[in-house]
């Protein structure tokens, strides 16, 4: 296990590391990388070999402490019965077709994990393990219950339903929480070092504090007793008012987007007797999409300044985000920490 790995696991576990671990908590997949390692979308979305290139592109070419894969949020709803929309070169894949509606029993696959591009996962993980053997840390994602729910209804079905009637999306909750319990056995099986859970419809942008803590938190609770590995907890937005709640889940990580106040938000887990490590929070837009090196720099080390114990743009890479941007903000994470150790 070499310094990469070594610095994200120490994170994550909220002790001190050599420098600050730089990691993209959700996909970082680029135009530029995809053309230099040939493995472009959406050829990369369902080939191991391409999908395991354009992840590990993420340590060879950016310099990351981690890389992880898959790119897109739709792997399992499409084993589930979703119908998928290409997102072409371009863009992400989308769900077409959601397969439930409120009232149905459904009911979680025997072979789950056989089914739609699952397997095209877990190869690109094994492949990626035995690529890096210990030099970059293999994050494997996998969606929240509440955002699995999502997938299988319709966003606005399950937010309607969740408002008036919440012990009717029980049943796809199970399912989404027996999914991700399924999945994320099968990553650490695989090889992964770290578990993400982008569970980005929880988000309190779609839902209130009260709904959070009512409906979604037990289940990404519950999720997090099942997984066995390290953990990184990914949810959109200002989450100031449930930062405590999401610690509590159990995850070793909350990654949070730069609208949320770091320095308050650390100050409230502590309140709380929590030690939850916090992950984030470079803006990928305004920085590293339309900004300048110098731009991410400043807030990498703005970042640091407010307490993120591992620095990560705050939600997904825009693919045309441009390299040196990625490549400055891996220095300025690395560079600056080691200032401060240095001159302590």
């Amino acid at each position: 296990m070499n310094a990469s790995t070594k610095r994200v696991l120490a994170a994550l576990r909220n002790e001190t590391t050599d420098c600050t671990p730089v990691i993209s908590v959700c996909q970082h997949a680029t135009y530029d990388v995809m053309e230099r390692v040939n493995a472009p979308w959406p050829q990369a979305h369902g080939d191991p070999e391409m999908m395991a290139a354009l992840s590990g592109a993420g340590a060879e070419i950016l310099g990351l402490d981690a890389v992880r894969v898959p790119y897109c949020q739709t792997v399992e709803a499409e084993a589930l019965g979703a119908v998928i929309k290409s997102g072409g070169a371009l863009h992400l894949p989308s769900i077409a077709e959601h397969p439930f509606k409120i009232g149905d029993d459904p009911e979680f696959p025997r072979d789950f994990l056989q089914l739609g591009r699952i397997p095209v996962v877990l190869r690109a993980v094994e492949l990626i393990k035995k690529r890096f053997d210990g030099s970059a840390a293999v994050m494997a994602g996998l969606c929240g219950p509440f955002s699995i729910a999502a997938s299988l209804l319709g966003i606005t079905v399950l937010l309607k339903t969740a408002y008036k009637k919440p012990e009717a999306i029980t049943p796809f909750l199970e399912l989404g929480l027996k999914c991700g319990s399924a999945l994320a056995e099968a990553y650490r099986q695989a090889g992964a070092d770290v578990i993400v859970i982008e569970d980005m419809m929880a988000s309190l942008d779609m839902i209130s504090p009260k709904m959070y803590r009512e409906i979604v938190a037990g289940y990404e609770t519950r999720l997090e007793e099942a997984v066995k590995l390290p953990s990184i907890i990914h949810i959109c937005g200002k989450l100031d008012g449930i930062i405590a709640d999401v610690a509590r889940t159990g995850a070793n990580a909350v990654s949070v987007e730069s609208s949320v106040n770091i320095p308050a938000a650390r100050e409230t887990l502590a309140g709380y007797g929590l030690c939850t490590s916090i992950a984030g929070a470079v803006h990928p837009m305004e920085v590293l999409l339309e900004g300048t090196p110098e731009d991410v720099t400043s807030a990498v080390e703005s970042s640091i300044e407010d307490g993120a114990a591992l620095i990560s743009p705050g939600c997904a890479v825009a693919p045309g985000t441009p390299t040196e941007n990625l490549i400055a903000m891996v220095e300025a994470g690395h560079r600056y920490r080691l200032r401060f150790t240095e001159t302590k």
